[in-house]
């Protein structure tokens, strides 16, 4: 991003003067679905930008005891709801990632390095799983129209796409595919993974990858990964711009300068990618599928995230059932758009006496009761998370003294 002149634009922005509103009871009927039905419930809204505005929801007034969390129904619940009319709003909603893809940053910081109105967290993201790269991301990553990250084959991954020049927003299970052609042969190899470090198979313990016979990974990196490709056994091939290999190395692990990428094999499938690469240049092609099976065009205003299930599809509640932590009550991310147009990013505190946080069920109710034509649920727990233009949180985390996650990438809205 063009960090400069949003950084310029940002202090133009906090010039704004912004408007406090107290909404009466009467503007809410019947308030959110959530605990018992006689719970006193405040909104209180302030305008952020010409077309943005933010409206702090409490619902509950006595704190919770801190063993009946998971279990009360008298609450309190904290949301807070960030909504863009795509109609008044001069600006765009985008999903940056910060230095590199294998990097984490707060959320707070990406909002303000972008010169953002604000903006929540959101995909999920390998975290302590894998602390080489802890910002990867575990799905789909679209970013200026570049496929950086591949959705998964999971059903249960919800993906949001974003027409960041119409401010509009698809939500709905993505399917990719990839590959590799020789220009000269027309030989052709199938992309296992994006900028995802490729598994060396159990049984292939020979450091010597080409004498496996064991099936391995073929995955694409690209310049935006991390200062380098992932080492270790198997080959690398690194190609220029025109997709002609400039080198070829038996073990894994280099630096790409800007207009490179590299293929790396780990496996029996070493001796197919040495074997495409020995003579002529290579063309890549990914490919995005909506859930209708409509080929999604990858052009340059595109932005694509990952979630973890949807919670509203045209209008309806569709979570599925389900049991156990990730169920359970917790800080929730919530993004989507409404049957006006209108987009909505929300997040509701968890975890803490002074809002309890949502089950998923409780989470597609909030959805729908905000007026969720179709949204999804993004990552939540620690890494739940909203701020304003200047970096300062908006929403209270869950972490010990309420301390901000590192993530992997956020939604950020971008003054014009």
């Amino acid at each position: 991003m063009t960090a400069s002149a949003q950084l310029r634009l940002a202090a133009a922005l906090l010039t704004v003067t912004a408007s406090l509103t107290a909404l009466p009871a009467a503007a809410t009927p019947g308030g959110l679905p959530l605990g018992d039905g006689d719970l006193a419930e405040t909104r209180t809204t302030e305008t952020l930008a010409r077309g943005v505005t933010l409206t702090r929801i409490v619902r509950g007034t006595e704190p919770a005891p801190a063993d009946q969390i998971n279990t009360t129904t008298r609450g309190p619940w904290v949301v807070s709801v960030l909504t863009i009319d795509p109609r008044r709003a001069r600006g765009r909603l985008e999903a940056t990632y910060g230095a590199d893809l294998a990097r984490v940053e707060k959320t707070s910081e990406l909002v303000k390095s972008a010169g953002a109105v604000a903006g929540v967290n959101a995909s999920f993201f390998t975290f302590t799983a894998n602390p080489a790269y802890p910002g990867e991301q575990v799905g789909l990553g679209v970013f200026g129209g570049k496929l950086l990250s591949e959705p998964l084959a999971d059903p249960a991954e919800a993906n949001l796409l974003i027409d960041a020049k119409r401010n509009k927003m698809l939500t709905g299970h993505v399917s990719w595919s990839g590959q590799v052609r020789n220009r000269w042969t027309g030989a052709r190899l199938p992309l296992e993974f994006v900028n995802h470090p490729p598994v060396v198979p159990a049984g292939c313990p020979d450091p010597d990858q080409t004498v496996c016979a064991v099936a391995g990974d073929i995955v694409l990196f690209t310049p935006e990964f991390a200062a380098a490709t992932p080492s270790g056994a198997g080959v690398e091939v690194v190609l220029d711009r025109r997709g002609c290999a400039v080198r070829t190395a038996t073990t894994r692990g280099t630096t790409l300068t800007p207009s490179q990428f590299a293929l790396q094999a780990t496996g029996q499938d070493t001796k197919a990618l040495l074997a495409l690469t020995n003579r002529g240049c290579l063309d890549r092609k990914v490919e995005l599928t909506d859930a209708q099976g409509h080929r999604v065009p990858l052009h340059k205003d595109l932005y694509g995230v990952t979630g973890r299930y949807q919670l509203t599809a045209n209008g309806a509640v569709v979570v599925p059932p389900g049991s156990g932590s990730f169920f359970d009550r917790n800080p929730r991310t919530i993004a989507g758009t409404t049957r006006d147009g209108k987009i909505l990013l929300a997040t509701i505190d968890g975890r803490q006496t002074t809002s309890v946080g949502t089950t998923l069920n409780e989470t597609a109710a909030v959805a729908h009761a905000l007026g969720l034509l179709n949204s999804i649920n993004l990552d939540g727990g620690g890494s739940t998370a909203m701020s304003r233009a200047n970096g300062t949180l908006i929403n209270h985390p869950s972490n010990t003294n309420g301390a901000e996650r590192a993530v992997g990438d956020a939604l950020v809205f971008l003054p014009k």
